[in-house]
C-alpha cells in the first residue's frame, strides 16, 4: 500500500514515520486512528454510551494494530498495579503479534486528578479559578502527570478551557472561570505541568461548547464570530502557543448549524492554519458517529467519518464506530480521499514517536505506585484552602475570634457528612464508583463533619443532616433545629451532588432549569437561622446559585462560605478556615447570579448588557466576579500607569497594596480596564492582569504589572483582531465593580493587527517595602 505524497510537505515528518506510514495497508492505517474501550459495559460514563456500538471483540479489533486504549483505569475500579501489569502484557502482545509491532497510546481522564481507583482527587477546575494561582495548578498537574506516567498512561483528557457563560449548564464545575484570560492562564499552567511529566494534555472542548442555548448540554450554539474570536478562542490559543499543548478535542456542539466535528473552519482553519498546531486532534466520545445520529448531517457512519477527517479530526474515540469498517468501505469505493487518512496517520505516528512508543519494549515489571502521596495531599490542601471564598461575615468567623472556640457546635446539612460532596463530576468517585456501591474510595477524604471534629477536638459537636440534597423530605428538620437551638453556633453544609446524566444536581448532563438551591435546603437553612443561633452556611457546589436570601436581609446566616468541590482535602481546608487556622483567600471566578432569569451572563458585557432604564430586568450579579472577603482588610492605592503606549507595545501599571488589618492575609490584586470609545462595542470592564500577594499585618507592597496592549485586542468590523488607539480607563479594587484606585492611559499610533509573535500574557512583580510591617 502506498501513501499519498501530497500529505508530506506541510510538516517535517521524520524519515522513520514516513517509511512506517508508507508500509501500511489501509486496515493498518485505520487501526491507528481509533481507540478501543476494553471495559465498555453497563456503567454510563459518556453521553449515549449505552446506545452506541462498540468496535467488536478486542482481539479482532486489534488484529491490524491499535491507535489508543480507552480508559483502562478509569471505567471501573481496578487495582492499579494489577492493571499496570495487564497493560504491560497487552503492549508486549501488540508488539509481538501485530505485523508492525506498534504499541497503543493509552489515554485517561484527569481533570481533578487521574481518574483511577485509589488516586488523589484534587479540587475541581472552578476551584482552580477561585484560587487564581496558576503556579499551584501547574504543580498539581505535574503530580497528576507523574501518576499517569508511572501507570503507563500517555495522554490526559484535560484541561477544560470552555469559558462559563450560563450557570445553568451542568458542566460549569469542569470550567475554570467566566473570564477568558483567567481560563487561559490557569489552563496553560495545567498544560505545562502535565506535559512536564511526559504526558500529553488535551484541550477541550474546542470550541464554543459552553455557549449552548439555555445552558443545555449539547444544545445548539448561536455565538457570533466576534464572541468566538474574542471570548472562546483565546484560552485555546494561549494553551497552544504559550503552553505547547499536544492534543485538542472537538466540542460536541454545532455553531450556527455547523457541527464542530464536521466543520474544517475550526479544527483546520483556525487551529492548524492560523495557529500552526501540529499535534493530534481527537474526537470527543462518539462525536464522529453523532454527525449521523444527533446532528444528522451524514447519511451513515462512513460519511460521518469522511466529514470528521476533512474537518481535522485525526483519532476517533472512544472506539472505531466510524473510522474502521464504514470508512474502509468508502476508501475502497473511492468516495473518500485517502490523503485525509494519510495526513491524520502521520500526525498520530509522530505523536507516538515523540512519546517514545515506537522504541518501547515494555521489559520492566510495573511497580506499586503511591497515587495519593504526601506530596499529592499537600498540594490538594493548599489549593483547596486558596479556593474557598468568604462571601459574607458578620462577626462570627473565625470561630475562635476573641477567645476560645465555641464549646457546643451543631454541624448540620446534607453535605456535612458526605465525602462525595467534596468532589466534582469527573472525580473517579462520582464518575465511576457511583455505579459500584459498597466499593471503598481507596483514599482518605475526611468530610466536613469529621474535619471539624479533628480541628476542634475540645468542642462538643452534634450532627443532624436535616434533609437530603434533592427531594422534599423535611422529616429531619426538627432534629436539626433542636441541635442548632442547643448550640453556640450552627454550621449548615449544603449544596450539590455531582454526577452524570441525571444522577445528581450538577455535572455533565445535569443542567438546571432553576438556580435555586436544590431540594428543600433553603428551608433548612432558614429554619436553623430562625433559632437565633449564629449560623454559618457552607456551600459545596459545582455552580454558583442564586442565594440572595442567604447574603442579605435580617434572616440571612451570619456568614457564608462558598467552596467549589474542593477535593480530598476540602473538608480539612474548610475546617481550618472556619477555625481561623488559615484565612480564606479565594475570589469568585464566576459572578454569583441574583436570579435564574439573568442567565446567560458575563461581566464582560457592553453597556446594554447591564441594567438600564429600557428594561425591567436587572442582571446585576448578587456578588461580582473577583469578589471575596478574608479575615483582614486591604487598601489599594496610588495606581500609576504609563501615560501613553504605542498600539502593539506593552505598558506598566504600578499599585500599592497594604494589609490594614490585625492578621495576615492574601489579597488578589486585580487590574481592570475599560476601552472608553471603540469602533465596536466594548465591555464595561475587562480583567487585564492579576496576582496573589501575601501580606502580614501592616505590611505593604508594590505590584508592578507589565501589560501587553494585546490584552485589549478585539475583532474589528473586518473580524481582524486589532489593538485600537484611544483612551483606556484603568482601576484596581476588591472586585470588578470596585474602583478603589484609578488611572488612565492613551494608546497611540496606528491600528495594530495582532500577530502570532505578539505577547499574550501580562507579567507581575511584587516589591515589598521592608519598613512597612
Amino acid at each position: 500500500m502506498t501513501m499519498s505524497t501530497d500529505t508530506t510537505t506541510a510538516t517535517a515528518w521524520s524519515a522513520r514515520v514516513l517509511d512506517l506510514a508508507a508500509s501500511m495497508t489501509r486496515e493498518e492505517k485505520l487501526a491507528q486512528l481509533v481507540g478501543f474501550w476494553v471495559d465498555q459495559g453497563g456503567e454510563v460514563v459518556a453521553p449515549m454510551q449505552g446506545e452506541m456500538a462498540s468496535s467488536g471483540a478486542y482481539e479482532e479489533a486489534t488484529r491490524h494494530g491499535l491507535g489508543q486504549l480507552t480508559r483502562v483505569y478509569g471505567t471501573r475500579p481496578v487495582d492499579p498495579l494489577e492493571r499496570a501489569r495487564w497493560l504491560r502484557d497487552e503492549q508486549r502482545r501488540l508488539i509481538a503479534e501485530t505485523r508492525l509491532g506498534i504499541p497503543a497510546l493509552v489515554h485517561e481522564e484527569c481533570l481533578t486528578g487521574l481518574a483511577a481507583w485509589q488516586a488523589a482527587t484534587f479540587p475541581t477546575p472552578l476551584a482552580w479559578g477561585a484560587a487564581f494561582d496558576p503556579d499551584l495548578v501547574e504543580e498539581m498537574a505535574a503530580l497528576i502527570g507523574g501518576s499517569m506516567r508511572d501507570l503507563g498512561v500517555h495522554q490526559g483528557l484535560a484541561p477544560v478551557l470552555d469559558v462559563i457563560r450560563d450557570a445553568r449548564w451542568g458542566r460549569v464545575d469542569e470550567c475554570i472561570a467566566e473570564d477568558p484570560y483567567v481560563v487561559g492562564t490557569i489552563g496553560t499552567a495545567y498544560v505545562r505541568g502535565l506535559q512536564s511529566a511526559g504526558v500529553h494534555a488535551t484541550l477541550k472542548h474546542f470550541v464554543g461548547y459552553s455557549a449552548s442555548r439555555a445552558g443545555r448540554n449539547h444544545a445548539p450554539v448561536h455565538a457570533g464570530q466576534r464572541e468566538l474570536q474574542d471570548v472562546f478562542l483565546p484560552p485555546f490559543e494561549m494553551a497552544v502557543r504559550d503552553g505547547g499543548a499536544r492534543s485538542v478535542m472537538n466540542s460536541y456542539t454545532e455553531i450556527d448549524g455547523e457541527p464542530v466535528a464536521g466543520t474544517p473552519r475550526w479544527l483546520t482553519g483556525v487551529l492548524r492554519d492560523q495557529w500552526g498546531f501540529d499535534g493530534v486532534v481527537v474526537s470527543d466520545y462518539f462525536a464522529v458517529a453523532f454527525l449521523k445520529v444527533m446532528h444528522r448531517v451524514a447519511a451513515d457512519r462512513g460519511e460521518a467519518a469522511a466529514l470528521a477527517l476533512a474537518a481535522g479530526i485525526d483519532v476517533e474515540l472512544p472506539t472505531g464506530d466510524a473510522f474502521l469498517a464504514p470508512l474502509l468501505e468508502r476508501l475502497e469505493a473511492g468516495t473518500t480521499d485517502e490523503a485525509l487518512v494519510d495526513a491524520a496517520l502521520l500526525r498520530v505516528l509522530t505523536q507516538k514517536e515523540s512519546l517514545g512508543l515506537l522504541d518501547a519494549t515494555f521489559d520492566e515489571e510495573p511497580q506499586a505506585v503511591d497515587l495519593d502521596s504526601p506530596a499529592h495531599r499537600d498540594v490538594a490542601l493548599r489549593l483547596a484552602e486558596q479556593s474557598v471564598v468568604l462571601l459574607t461575615n458578620r462577626d462570627v468567623l473565625p470561630l475562635g475570634r476573641g477567645g476560645a472556640a465555641p464549646a457546643r457546635i451543631a454541624v448540620l446539612g446534607p453535605n456535612a457528612d458526605r465525602s462525595e460532596a467534596l468532589m466534582g463530576c469527573y472525580s473517579f468517585a462520582n464518575h465511576v464508583l457511583a455505579h459500584h456501591p459498597g466499593t471503598p474510595l481507596g483514599f482518605e477524604i475526611p468530610d466536613v463533619l469529621a474535619s471539624l471534629r479533628t480541628e476542634l477536638p475540645g468542642a462538643g459537636i452534634a450532627f443532624a443532616a436535616g434533609c437530603a440534597v434533592e427531594g422534599d423530605d423535611r422529616s429531619g428538620f426538627d432534629a436539626a433545629v433542636e441541635a442548632a437551638a442547643s448550640a453556640e453556633v450552627a454550621i449548615v453544609v449544603a449544596g450539590d451532588q455531582a454526577g452524570l446524566f441525571g444522577r445528581g444536581t450538577v455535572g455533565e448532563g445535569n443542567d438546571a432549569e432553576s438556580l435555586d438551591l436544590p431540594g428543600v435546603q433553603r428551608e433548612l437553612v432558614e429554619a436553623v437561622v430562625a433559632t437565633g443561633t449564629p449560623t454559618v452556611l457552607v456551600l459545596l457546589t459545582g455552580r454558583p446559585y442564586a442565594v440572595e436570601w442567604a447574603l442579605t436581609g435580617p434572616s440571612a446566616p451570619a456568614a457564608v462560605l462558598q467552596a467549589f468541590f474542593p477535593g480530598e482535602e476540602g473538608g480539612t481546608a474548610i475546617a481550618r478556615i472556619l477555625s481561623g487556622t488559615t484565612a480564606p483567600s479565594g475570589r469568585l471566578p464566576v459572578s454569583l447570579p441574583r436570579s435564574t432569569g439573568s442567565q446567560p451572563y458575563s461581566y464582560l458585557h457592553p453597556v446594554l448588557g447591564g441594567p438600564s432604564e429600557v428594561t425591567s430586568v436587572d442582571p446585576t450579579p448578587l456578588a461580582p466576579f473577583g469578589s471575596g472577603l478574608t479575615y483582614t482588610t486591604f487598601e489599594r492605592s496610588g495606581l500609576e500607569a504609563d501615560a501613553e503606549v504605542t498600539a502593539g507595545d506593552a505598558f506598566t501599571a504600578v499599585v500599592r497594596v497594604r494589609n490594614t488589618g490585625a492578621v495576615a492575609g492574601t489579597d488578589l490584586v486585580q487590574l481592570y480596564a475599560h476601552d472608553v470609545v471603540g469602533s465596536v462595542t466594548r465591555p464595561v470592564a475587562q480583567l487585564l492582569a492579576y496576582r496573589r500577594v501575601d501580606l502580614a499585618p501592616g505590611e505593604e507592597a508594590l505590584v508592578r504589572f507589565t501589560v501587553p496592549t494585546t490584552r485589549l485586542a478585539f475583532s474589528d468590523r473586518r473580524m481582524v483582531r486589532i489593538v485600537e488607539p484611544g483612551a483606556v480607563d484603568l482601576w484596581v479594587g476588591g472586585s470588578v465593580v470596585q474602583r478603589e484606585t484609578t488611572a488612565s492611559i492613551t494608546i497611540v499610533g496606528p491600528v495594530h493587527e495582532v500577530v502570532a509573535a505578539d505577547a499574550r500574557l501580562a507579567e507581575a512583580e511584587v516589591v515589598r517595602s521592608p519598613a512597612s510591617a
